[in-house]
């Protein structure tokens, strides 16, 4: 069964596109099975605990969250986006 993911940015477009794909290809790579949801980082309150993982491109606490929260700006920048993307797959293999 795929794990569920939900990529979260600004706005819940731009950069979350260029996140989730990184992620799914990546995660196909591995033979990891995910559904990708995009949104904006307000909507998070109300919708990560209704996934498996939740990736975000900006820093994110909410004590109400209790999906784990991987912060992602690196498969923005490219600094330490493999470590990020291995990070991913090993918290989306249990």
């Amino acid at each position: 069964m795929a794990k569920r993911v939900l990529v979260a940015c600004g706005n819940g477009v731009a950069t979350s596109t260029v996140v989730a794909a990184k992620i799914k290809d990546y995660c196909a790579d591995h033979g990891v099975a995910i559904q990708v949801t995009q949104c904006k980082m307000l909507e998070l309150h109300d919708k990560a605990n209704d996934y498996d993982l939740v990736v975000t491109s900006g820093k994110f606490k909410d004590a109400g969250v209790k999906t784990p929260i991987i912060m992602a700006i690196a498969l923005l920048t490219g600094i330490n986006e493999q470590a990020t993307l291995d990070k991913i797959v090993e918290a989306l293999k249990d």
